[in-house]
């Protein structure tokens, strides 16, 4: 079988599992949706960088002494769990740009295995379909408790949170102010420390 070096040499009309993906050999990061390969994306903007790290730089300390851990891109999270084909059975791997795991038996030392508790996606141009309809659809399907949609072009957060198997809009956050987690009792971000650039 001829090795897999660049992304222009997978079939897009194919479907794939992680075990396929586990073989290939080129640099750019890509998802599988239900074993479709999702193009890759343009690499963040400076102010994605700076708004990724601004959220973690507030989510970290609630960490401190929690079985909770938080993770940012790259890190692979597979959606489905293994079975008695291991990776042959798992078709969906995202790279979320935040999640927060608060359940160690997810974790294995190639990500995570099943629905993170809260997962923020910090939308890029090229990325607002794929985070805001395909990604949506596939983080409520499986079971991710907290979704958070950042908006940088209009400084806005949009929280949801999971009722009755249904995304349901907690709040949109637009000006300064706490935002409280609801997947992590007792934490709120503020605002403003988010979109600071």
């Amino acid at each position: 079988m001829t090795p897999i070096t660049h992304f222009s040499q997978l079939d897009l009309t194919k479907t794939y599992t992680y075990a396929d993906y586990l073989t290939w050999e080129f640099d750019e990061f890509v998802e599988l949706i239900k074993g479709r390969v999702m193009r890759p994306m343009a690499g963040p903007s400076r102010r994605h960088q700076d708004y990724s790290t601004n959220l973690l730089r507030q989510i970290l300390p609630a960490m401190t002494g929690s079985v909770c851990r938080v993770y940012h891109a790259p890190f692979d999270v597979r959606l489905t769990t293994a079975g008695a084909n291991g990776d042959q059975q798992i078709r969906t791997v995202v790279q979320p740009d935040i999640c927060v795991v608060c359940d160690p038996a997810k974790l294995d030392d190639r990500g995570c295995v099943g629905a993170p508790d809260w997962i923020v996606e910090i939308l890029l141009p090229s990325n607002t379909t794929r985070d805001t309809r395909i990604k949506f659809d596939l983080y409520e399907e499986s079971g991710v408790q907290e979704y958070w949609i950042v908006y940088p072009g209009v400084k806005t957060v949009a929280a949801f949170t999971l009722v009755d198997n249904q995304y349901k809009l907690t709040a949109e956050y637009t000006e300064p102010g706490l935002i409280p987690v609801a997947t992590i009792p007792g934490l709120a971000l503020e605002w403003a420390e988010i979109f600071t650039e």
